[in-house]
């Protein structure tokens, strides 16, 4: 067996002389000793290294999900600012027009999701991000200068064109340089740019307010106007900066480009096997990820978050405000709600990836929820507001926390790359049609005590739960098999059965691949 010493020049681990001589000076090692050192500078390279790839594509991808999740719930923050009485959509449709143009984003914007990851998987992902970017931004400052509610419609249909590929594309990005128990720390401080964008949004709307009237534009087109050219503004230069790849990153070293390839190509969960990100997209893989059971399993948990999260984003302004607070006070309140959904959400992923499972939290995050819904149908509104405010805080952290968790839990779950693409698209694209639920069950006429919304969004978390522990047990099973199949047969015979290209290619329907649980 090689040494420590000669493992770690073959792998580009040991950088220099004085490293060598550190690891000499503990020589004679046995075999047990040699492999063990060797792990231990696998793991410190490891770290050294993604650390650099953290403070690279992290920040970026949280500061672009951020603006994305504002310019799709501002609308939110516009309906307290003026929007409904200067575009006349008090009365008609059974004073449900805002709901419609709410609901309008997601019909594009979950059909084009999956298209959108093929797109990305052919070309750079750095400039179709990009170029989703701009197109976005410019549908967003239109958005600002429409006079009628049949414009409203047609801006927040393009607008979910146009969005409909950024949060896939940057979760599945995450995918391509971050092991299995790694990525979702990661991925949770992206997706607090979701749970921070409520409250920004609500402390721009506050400050954006304030020029109401001014060039003769009512306050919530300014804010259309401003926060759309925020993302105009970033794709001129992010498609400079963001990284596609361990595979062409200018920033890493070819050393530590191979590192990184080689540790993800060796994450199958079983420590047998291997799985690639350099498959070439094919119509297989479309046609696996598509037709693939946990997926679909996957979806009805998704709805149990996004039913919520987007009734709530779009209506929680007027839950406060209908406690008595102004439209300014009301943006600012807010804030604390969404900042605590932040918090929650980083606790919940740090936890599970030290724990090294998935389920429990995605249970224990509905469950919080589901304790936040029922207390706001049992208070007596508009009696109690603080009691009614307060109970907003469980509800926010309760379904934002166990989102980040499922996408990590599929992402864990697909492979090789191609099938993750589109799994991950087609989770994310039918899950966000709760988006057109959510939209719809926060009824106007039901304020301020909104039994419609709570109710059905309880019932959603209860379902969430029920599928989670579902799909727990089912993935239990399968791995329980695939441990039995290697051993009785061993490693060497299934290998035998299949070339090194068939291997990679059966990805997470490998013998050797095991689900994260």
């Amino acid at each position: 067996m090689a040494t420590a010493i000669d493992d770690a020049k073959s792998s580009g681990i040991l950088g220099d002389d004085k490293r060598v001589e550190d690891v000499a000076e503990k020589e004679p090692l046995s075999d047990a000793e040699a492999e063990a050192a060797a792990v231990e500078l696998d793991e410190k390279e490891a770290r050294r290294i993604l650390t650099k790839v953290d403070y690279r594509l992290v920040p970026i991808l949280s500061l672009l999900y951020l603006v994305a999740f504002i310019d799709r719930s501002n609308i939110g923050n516009a309906k307290v600012a003026g929007l409904v009485k200067d575009l006349h959509m008090e009365t008609g449709q059974g004073g449900l027009k805002y709901n419609t143009a709410v609901t309008l984003f997601f019909v594009p914007y979950t059909l084009l999701e999956v298209p959108s990851n093929i797109v990305l998987k052919l070309m750079r992902p750095s400039r179709w991000i990009a170029i989703i970017m701009f197109s976005w931004g410019l549908v967003m400052t239109f958005m600002g200068l429409i006079s009628s509610y049949g414009g409203l419609l047609a801006a927040r249909f393009f607008l979910g064109v146009t969005e409909a590929g950024f949060f896939p594309a940057a979760t599945f990005l995450l995918t391509l340089w971050y092991r299995r128990y790694e990525v979702q720390r990661r991925m949770a401080v992206f997706y607090v740019a979701a749970s921070l964008s409520g409250a920004f949004s609500g402390l721009l709307a506050y400050a954006i307010q304030k020029l109401d009237g001014r060039s003769g534009l009512e306050g919530w087109q300014w804010i259309f106007l401003i926060e759309g050219l925020i993302p105009v503004f970033l794709a001129l230069f992010i498609w400079k900066v963001l990284p596609d790849s361990p595979e062409t990153a200018s920033f890493l070293t070819q050393a530590e480009r191979d590192f990184l390839v080689k540790r993800l190509a060796e994450e199958t969960g079983s420590g047998h096997g291997k799985v690639t990100n350099q498959d070439k997209m094919g119509s297989r893989f479309i046609k696996a990820g598509l037709s693939e059971w946990k997926v679909w399993c996957a979806v009805v948990i998704f709805w149990g978050n996004t039913v919520g999260v987007y009734g709530f984003t779009a209506t929680v302004p007027t839950v406060i405000s209908g406690l008595g607070y102004s439209a300014a006070n009301a943006q600012l309140l807010t804030i604390p709600i969404y900042v605590f959904a932040s918090i929650l959400t980083i606790i919940f992923a740090w936890w599970s990836d030290h724990m090294r499972t998935r389920s429990p939290f995605i249970i224990a995050g509905f469950v919080i929820a589901a304790c936040g819904f029922i207390a706001q149908l049992a208070i007596p509104h508009p009696a109690y507001p603080g009691l009614t405010y307060g109970f907003l805080f469980p509800v926010a952290g309760g379904l934002y926390c166990p989102f980040i968790i499922l996408v990590s839990w599929i992402a864990n779950s697909l492979a090789p790359s191609s099938k993750r693409a589109v799994g991950m698209a087609l989770l994310i694209s039918v899950g966000n049609m709760g988006g057109i639920m959510g939209s719809n069950i926060y009824l106007d006429r039901e304020k301020p005590k909104y039994r419609t919304g709570f109710g059905v969004s309880l019932a959603m978390c209860c379902a969430s739960i029920a599928m989670t522990a579902f799909l727990r047990t089912a993935y239990r099973r399968e791995n329980a098999k695939r441990d039995a199949l290697l051993a009785e047969h061993g490693e060497a015979a299934i290998r035998a059965r299949y070339s090194d290209e068939e291997m990679l290619e059966l990805g997470d329907r490998s013998p050797f691949f095991r689900y994260t649980l």
